[in-house]
């Protein structure tokens, strides 16, 4: 058995050698805070073979031994259950029932897994989908370059109408709502296997409405967008830096993000607006480079530490900021989410918050609210990883009890619409306008205040909620059983 420390997402891959965590050569999952590994501990005690018998006992012994709230652990028969999630499921019921593990322990196949981590790609159409289950419309917030949903014409903010295996049996997005939710939509879509088409009908923004057949293939899951990722944006001749980051999961990531804070350096940045907001997360190694590099003057300082239970509390350990070329040191920096950010973009922000203080806020809607996460533990022979929630990160302060989102904790939050009919990094985009006016120390309305109409205040701010796409019923089109890609990267189709 190997044992992984993963990212603070919904489902958190490994930690490998090429991503700077900590690794060995060979490529297996280890252990490890800011690239030193922890010791392997001894396997528990499991039965032989590759039955789901031998496969749920693997399971029940790692809960037992390592699980972070083994109080909030619930008798289960594994007789009574025809899978090893749905045993976990099981297991875990108390902690869920409390908030505390919601759908965070769970199985997964070890070769899947470490494809995402070290391709850095999945199949689909590339785009990344959100639904209004009052209106019954799905949206596309976001298309990756070089995938044939964008090479089809669809972008953020082109509106999917209709769904079939061709032209003559298309259904259309709203009477798939209206007969089975959004899982009818996510099940019209198809399976994310390459090779798969639909023909699928949208209205661009512009009002254009195209048919077309889009076969899915595999592309790159790009931490950063060439086209918008990294802007320098200037405010009545302020410099402000403003970087959007798709996931931690990839790990090329972390060099992406070098290049992106050295932009900022070489313009003499020191206020952003960071965008995270459909990340889910990914790995913990990623998310400390992003720390790192706004820790210029922070070394050797905490950035974060990791809990475990008392029984393992001789593995707890301590990250402090490290040395970064590229580093700079912010001065206020506006974080762009929602409920669809989750696990390392909390992280990053709640580790921060120590150093920023007062000039830190939230933009957009509160996070999704999840401070642990889980290590990997392997039973090889069946291609089976167990992920089970062993550890909370807390800030320098102490702080990470941030069950139900970050809001609480962080002093400034802004509500703002996730303006789908503009581009990331518009200075007139709904979540972005309300950014720079934080960061210009212009009021906004914060969260649990009842909004705005226009979503803020300040210059322009009539154009901040537009009609349609600053709707509190939006949410990321997730499967009911999500692929691994999309566990870490909500929406992703």
């Amino acid at each position: 058995m190997h044992v992984a420390r993963t990212a603070l997402s919904f489902v958190l891959a490994i930690s490998l050698a090429a991503c700077g965590g900590g690794g060995s050569s060979s490529g297996q999952p280890t252990a490890g805070f800011g690239g030193s590994p922890t010791p392997t501990p001894t396997p528990p005690p499991m039965a032989a073979g590759c039955s789901l018998r031998a496969q749920q006992d693997f399971a029940n012994d790692v809960l037992n031994e390592w699980y972070l709230f083994p109080d909030l652990l619930a008798a289960a028969n594994p007789a009574n259950f025809n899978s090893v999630q749905s045993f976990l499921d099981a297991r875990v019921a108390p902690a869920f029932a409390q908030g505390r593990d919601q759908g965070f322990t769970f199985a997964t196949s070890i070769a899947q897994e470490n494809a995402l981590i070290n391709s850095g790609s999945s199949a689909g159409f590339g785009i990344r989908l959100s639904f209004d289950n009052t209106a019954r419309r799905v949206f596309v917030v976001e298309a990756y370059e070089g995938a044939n949903g964008l090479a089809a014409g669809l972008d953020r903010g082109s509106e999917i109408t209709a769904i079939g295996t061709s032209s003559a049996n298309l259904q259309t997005v709203s009477a798939l709502m209206a007969s089975g939710g959004a899982q009818a939509v996510v099940n019209a879509l198809g399976p994310s296997d390459a090779g798969v088409a639909r023909v699928l009908r949208f209205v661009q923004p512009g009002g254009a409405t195209i048919e077309s057949n889009i076969v899915k293939t595999d592309f790159a899951l790009d931490p950063i967008s060439n086209r918008y990722g990294t802007v320098i944006l200037n405010d009545g001749g302020r410099r402000v830096g403003y970087l959007n980051l798709r996931t931690f999961i990839v790990s090329d990531a972390a060099a992406q993000l070098r290049q992106a804070y050295g932009q900022f350096a070489a313009q003499g940045v020191t206020e952003l607006i960071i965008d995270l907001r459909y990340n889910g997360g990914g790995l913990v190694s990623v998310a400390e480079t992003m720390g790192d590099l706004m820790g210029q003057g922070r070394m050797g300082q905490v950035f974060s530490r990791t809990v475990l239970r008392p029984s393992q509390a001789s593995r707890n350990t301590t990250r402090n900021f490290g040395a970064e070329p590229n580093a700079i040191a912010p001065t206020r920096i506006a974080f762009i989410t929602t409920s669809a950010s989750a696990s390392a973009s909390e992280l990053v922000i709640n580790a921060m918050l120590p150093y920023i203080g007062n000039n830190v806020a939230l933009i957009g809607s509160d996070t999704s609210g999840k401070p642990v996460g889980q290590f990997g533990f392997d039973l090889a022979a069946c291609d089976l990883r167990v992920r089970a929630v062993t550890f909370q990160t807390v800030n320098a302060a102490g702080q990470g009890d941030y069950f139900f989102g970050l809001g609480p904790f962080v002093p400034n939050t802004c509500r703002a619409g996730d303006d789908v009919a503009r581009p990331f990094g518009d200075p007139q985009e709904a979540s972005t306008a309300v950014a720079l006016d934080f960061l210009a120390g212009r009021s906004c309305t914060a969260f649990g205040a009842t909004a705005s109409a226009d979503g803020g205040s300040g210059p322009n701010a009539g154009q901040r909620a537009r009609a349609g796409f600053d709707l509190p019923t939006r949410e990321m089109l997730q499967p009911a059983q999500p692929n691994r890609a999309q566990q870490d990267i909500p929406g992703l189709y």
